[in-house]
């Protein structure tokens, strides 16, 4: 098997657009009351489903946690330190909610934690190299 994507069961589909979309730069383009948004992100299949939506496909009911929640993190990479910083402060004052601020961590990278409207972690990293040199 190879991984295609990823997706996340939503509450309010339209917010969760917004902030993906007009915040973190997404391609998202489907309407705010739509039942599931399908797009590639950097080469990545990235999902939202409605939780409802979902919940009536598969005939079931799940358990969603509220506020933040430490159960995955979509991580995002910038090439420079600064850019890490400028992207931190660029999306709390467009209304992510800060988790950590920037710092360079004792492996050397930069690193800051941001949440989406309903509590998913959001990490903005560098190595302070391109993207396409981040793992040499």
């Amino acid at each position: 098997m190879r991984l295609d994507g990823f997706g996340l069961l939503v509450q309010d589909m339209g917010r969760m657009i917004r902030f993906y979309r007009d915040v973190l730069g997404f391609e998202i383009r489907e309407a705010e009351d739509t039942e599931n948004v399908y797009l590639v992100k950097d080469g990545t299949l990235f999902l939202l489903y409605g939780r409802k939506d979902f919940e009536r496909m598969t005939a079931r009911s799940y358990g969603y946690v509220q506020g933040l929640n430490g159960h995955f993190e979509i991580a995002l990479y910038v090439d420079t330190f600064s850019e890490v910083d400028k992207a931190f402060r660029r999306a709390v004052e467009q209304g992510a909610q800060p988790v950590l601020a920037p710092t360079t961590e004792p492996w050397g990278q930069r690193t800051c934690y941001i949440a989406d409207p309903e509590g998913n972690l959001i990490e903005i990293g560098s190595w302070d190299r391109p993207y396409e040199e981040k793992d040499r």
